[in-house]
């Protein structure tokens, strides 16, 4: 199994292990989309770009992820299974507050 799989797969466990779904995300006509929509209970969600260890988006994801951002959206980048209690922290975090050091800001 891939890198970038075995971390998405460690995402959407940790995210279930605190109550909410994070569905893959499928954009047909809309490229660059983040990989994963993160729910968490309270009505809180975020999307999450998974890649494998050291690699970065691509410059329409990048386009994507400021799209979002401007929208009002959290959007985390995670190339590292140990960043996920971080980037579930700042998706549920109440005051709206975003760690995205947790998973790289592009």
């Amino acid at each position: 199994m891939g890198k970038e799989k075995s971390i998405e797969q460690k995402l959407a466990r940790a995210t279930k292990g605190r109550g909410g779904i994070c569905p893959k995300l499928v954009s047909p006509g809309f490229d660059g989309m983040p990989d994963r929509l993160v729910l968490l209970p309270q009505g809180r969600m975020g999307f999450v770009e998974v890649k494998a260890p050291g690699e970065r988006p691509r410059p329409l994801q990048a386009v994507r992820h400021r799209l979002l951002r401007r929208l009002g959206f959290k959007v985390y980048v995670l190339d590292c299974g140990e960043d996920i209690p971080r980037i579930l922290d700042g998706i549920g975090d109440k005051n709206g507050n975003s760690d995205n050091a947790a998973g790289r800001q592009e």
